[in-house]
Parts: structure tokens; C-alpha cells; sequence
């Protein structure tokens, strides 16, 4: 396994990979070095350097191979999730009606995703649109944060 970190406006993020496909991302403590290259490999570095694109507003998309876990219903409810577009959400409804659950179902799988903002489930909120949990450093704040950051970059929620 191979790791490397970056700093971002939402926290220190460590990307792990299996040599092969992203595995995990996740907020790592305030203090350990940012932009780490220790044990890294040149799928984890690129994984940073589509993050900082991302957060930086020049990437909308990851081109990452990614790692799903080997649950099979949260493998599919990640798979619906990259099929939300950027400045796009759904809600916990209608992917569950996709996949023929339940809401809550969806909700619990959403929050065991290991690959956090490349997976978006940042784009899956609750009935009416309202902003439910999130499973990342500072839950809901970070939530909001990244959707503002898509909207902001799509004029999809431009304030008037």
C-alpha cells in the first residue's frame, strides 16, 4: 500500500492506494505534514494533484481507478454516485429508487464510502434537498462547503 498527503481548505486528506486503484481517502490530524510524499507511489501522487486541481477549480471529473469495498450495495451505491455530475445532487430518495432500496439503506452505504469527494457523496442530500449528515472532517460545514465550491464553478446557486 502506498500513501500521500495533501493539505486542502477542508483539512490534511492522506490518499491510499493498493498499487493499483485508489483505496481510501481520508482527513488525516492537523499536524502531520502536509503534501507527504512518504510511501507514496505515482497513483497516489496523482491522486493529489487531481485534488488540488479540483479544489483549485480547474478539475470537475477524476480519472482515478478506484478501489471499491467488497460489500456489494455500497460498491453499487458508490458506482451511482460518480454518475452525479458536478454542481449536481440527488437525494437519498432518488438513488435508492435507482437502485431499488431504501433511503436509509442509501444513507448508511453513503457514509461508509472510503473514497470521500472523488466519490461524491457530498452531492447526495435529504428529502427536499436539505443537507443531511456527512461522514468527513466537520460533517454537514464540509458537506456545504463542497457544494458551494461546485456551484460556485457552475453558477448552478450563483446568489443574486
Amino acid at each position: 500500500m502506498a500513501t500521500a498527503s495533501i493539505a486542502t481548505p477542508i483539512g490534511l486528506l492522506a490518499v491510499e492506494t493498493n498499487g493499483e486503484a485508489v483505496k481510501r481517502v481520508e482527513w488525516i490530524a492537523e499536524d502531520a505534514v502536509g503534501n507527504s510524499t512518504t510511501n507514496s507511489d505515482n497513483l497516489a501522487l496523482e491522486a493529489c494533484q487531481q485534488l488540488d486541481a479540483y479544489f483549485a477549480g480547474r478539475l470537475h471529473d477524476f480519472d482515478l481507478p478506484l478501489a471499491f469495498p467488497d460489500q456489494a450495495f455500497v460498491a453499487s451505491v458508490m458506482a451511482a454516485m460518480l454518475d452525479i455530475g458536478f454542481g449536481e445532487t440527488k437525494t437519498y430518495g432518488e438513488l435508492a429508487t435507482l437502485l431499488g432500496s431504501a433511503a436509509r439503506a442509501v444513507g448508511t452505504a453513503c457514509g461508509r464510502n472510503p473514497i470521500p469527494i472523488i466519490v461524491p457523496c457530498h452531492r447526495v442530500l435529504g428529502g427536499g434537498g436539505k443537507l443531511t449528515g456527512y461522514s468527513g472532517q466537520g460533517g454537514i460545514i464540509t458537506k456545504e462547503f463542497l457544494l458551494r465550491l461546485e456551484a460556485n464553478q457552475t453558477d448552478l446557486f450563483a446568489d443574486p
